[in-house]
């Protein structure tokens, strides 16, 4: 598709590229859960002793060393990016939801037995505006602040709070909703937005692109207001090779896609966004309607002909992330396999992930660890649940798009979400599961996985002690995760509790 055809499809939507979205035309009135400041006094007053886990980061954090038991390994050598919601209050203010709060980009620089972390604010133009007004001017993905102007495009909301990408020299901060954000990856710098095309300024850019071994980049984006989904395909230098936009119905909440050898998976729950809520005054979020009786739609579209496309059907659930997908050639046909952190509905992104802004934990089930099957030539879908409690779900990154056995992700949880207590390797074909536990005060945030030409590979990853007000950084070896790290950083200090993030060798 040529750019102009791409911008007369976003036109011909009912408006123009994104720009001109809903959001301008939310009224100033709107309706929230409570005051803000009322959240913030709560948070401020409250005993919880993981607190730490959502408090507001002061300011920048210059490079600093950490104290490291063991060696990394040499395969461990060189940088973990990591990003997260770090600014949750400003004038007395606080956010209603954890996905709202200003983006902190981290960079643990790891050397064998040295580990420095530095950690800075991403210069959003929101938080640039805002800060140096001393309050809020525009609200956040879950948290609407009565009497203030509207947003007035996806970018003027924009946090770049969820993951990392590396591309070129730029390491991108991403966001949910609207552009990318570039970084300078030995500096942490903000040097702007990334713009792929000039018709697609602003456009949204989802914070989960799937990279393929050869380093071929696939990406989504999700216009809600004129059901659109966006498709992106990267070239392994960063360079756009297309991009296309196609109606989908009964938009709904899509936060992460698979990719297989011939295919991209899409799994769609039935939290569907409605015009009219947002209209009324509701935030991003709460337009989103929890209808059950959609069922969990499956779309699958081939990567060669992005209209081809199928449909499949499985029960209601929700989810954040899909650990991996693949294809199966049999002589009936090709199946898609595919794992991903299925919960039960959507109480973890409407209640649990706001409730932990004032310091209460809502309790709702964690989501658990379940397999799926498409039959692209019969077109029925089946899944089974693994039993194990999931979520941030991480696999070799040599082996997406293909066939797959071990999935590493967060567990345990400890009175609620988001607070899980250990990290695990479940193999998705037999549902064997090993885990490590950090300890009753600890919470454990993404771990990734480093691949080792001469073995399984390494696992790496944060977790957050808030009785000690100190955040980790551990590696264990890939298939010994039960025996514990083999190396451990301890920073003197707490981090916020964090997303997503990619390792970059040295």
């Amino acid at each position: 598709m040529h750019r102009r055809d791409l911008v007369l499809r976003l036109m011909a939507a009912g408006g123009g590229p994104l720009l001109a979205s809903l959001a301008s035309q939310v009224p100033r009135a709107a309706h929230a859960h409570a005051s803000s400041a009322n959240w913030h006094t709560q948070f401020e007053a409250s005993q919880a002793p993981w607190k730490p886990a959502f408090a507001t980061a002061a300011a920048d954090i210059p490079l600093t060393a950490a104290s490291v038991r063991g060696r990394f390994p040499d395969a461990v050598a060189g940088t973990l990016y990591r990003v997260g919601p770090a600014g949750h209050d400003l004038g007395g203010e606080r956010y209603q939801h954890w996905f709202d709060g200003d983006g902190m980009a981290h960079r643990f620089v790891i050397g064998g037995n040295t580990v420095h972390h530095q950690g800075r604010y991403v210069a959003t133009a929101k938080r640039l505006a805002e800060v140096q007004a001393g309050r809020r001017l525009t609200e956040g993905f879950g948290t609407v602040f009565p009497g203030r102007e509207p947003p007035s495009s996806p970018d003027s909301m924009n946090t770049a709070n969820i993951s990392m990408l590396p591309v070129g020299d730029d390491v991108l901060a991403l966001w949910e909703g609207g552009s990318a954000t570039r970084l300078d990856p030995r500096t942490l710098e903000t040097r702007g937005l990334k713009t792929w095309r000039a018709d697609l300024a602003g456009v949204p850019f989802s914070a989960h692109p799937r990279v393929e071994p050869d380093g071929t980049i696939w990406n989504f984006g999700v216009d809600s207001h004129h059901g659109l989904l966006l498709l992106y395909e990267v070239t392994p230098a960063g360079a756009l090779r297309r991009a296309d936009a196609f109606p989908l119905s009964h938009m709904p909440m899509v936060h992460d896609f698979a990719v297989t050898a011939g295919h991209l998976v899409f799994l769609l729950p039935p939290l569907v966004y409605d015009a009219q809520r947002r209209l009324a005054g509701a935030s991003m979020l709460d337009a989103h309607q929890w209808r059950p009786e959609l069922g969990m739609r499956v779309l699958v579209v081939n990567k060669q002909d992005w209209k081809r496309q199928q449909m499949f059907h499985l029960p209601a659930g929700f989810l954040f992330h899909l650990g991996n997908a693949w294809e199966e050639h049999t002589a009936s046909g090709t199946v898609i396999h595919l794992d991903y952190a299925r919960a039960a509905d959507a109480s973890g992104v409407l209640t649990d992930t706001r409730e932990v802004m004032r310091a209460r934990l809502a309790g709702s089930a964690g989501p658990v660890l379940t397999v799926a099957r498409l039959d692209l030539r019969t077109g029925k879908a089946t899944q089974a649940s693994l039993g194990v409690e999931a979520e941030f779900p991480r696999i070799d990154p040599r082996r997406v798009g293909q066939r797959h056995r071990q999935v590493v992700h967060a567990t345990g949880t400890q009175g609620g979400l988001p607070l899980w207590g250990a990290i695990a390797s479940t193999n998705v074909e037999t549902g064997v599961s090993q885990r490590y536990r950090y300890g009753p005060h600890t919470i454990v945030e993404e771990h990734v996985w480093v691949p080792d030409a001469r073995g399984p590979g390494w696992v790496v990853g944060t977790a957050l002690d808030y009785a000690r007000k100190q955040t980790l950084l551990s590696c264990f070896a890939a298939d010994a995760l039960a025996d514990g790290p083999v190396a451990q950083a301890t920073l003197p200090y707490a981090l916020p509790l964090g997303l997503h993030g990619v390792f970059v060798a040295a």
